[in-house]
């Protein structure tokens, strides 16, 4: 199931296809981890989430809203910075790992306990 994910002024938030919020917590009530294939495994509020950092082929496309939601997003704050996918990620896996391990910092740097 594609999901919003937006880590903004402390809280983490996820929204699914249709806008309803999966979750909405501050960012120190996350725990996680990333596993060795790149998948990142996250626990709120009691329930483990496992994000894989791109599409699935049996997953339906994000909708209209989750886009104009990323989009609306992005257009008011400044781009994460960072050193971007390897050419083994990239090849491999489309940057999937390269996603996750961003979000794992991000998070980390927000507070959350992932490691």
């Amino acid at each position: 199931m594609p999901v919003l994910m937006t880590l903004d002024q402390g809280w983490l938030r996820a929204c699914d296809r249709s806008g309803a919020e999966v979750f909405a917590v501050p960012a120190g009530e996350v725990a996680g981890r990333l596993t060795r294939l790149g998948t990142l495994l996250l626990t709120v509020g009691g329930r483990r989430y496992a994000l894989v950092g791109r599409d699935a082929a049996v997953s339906p496309d994000p909708s209209p809203e989750q886009k104009h939601g990323f989009v609306d997003f992005c257009a008011h704050r400044t781009p994460p910075t960072g050193d971007g996918p390897g050419f083994l990620d990239q090849l491999f896996n489309g940057a999937a790992a390269f996603n996750t391990r961003s979000w794992r910092n991000a998070l980390a740097a927000g507070g959350a306990g992932v490691r």
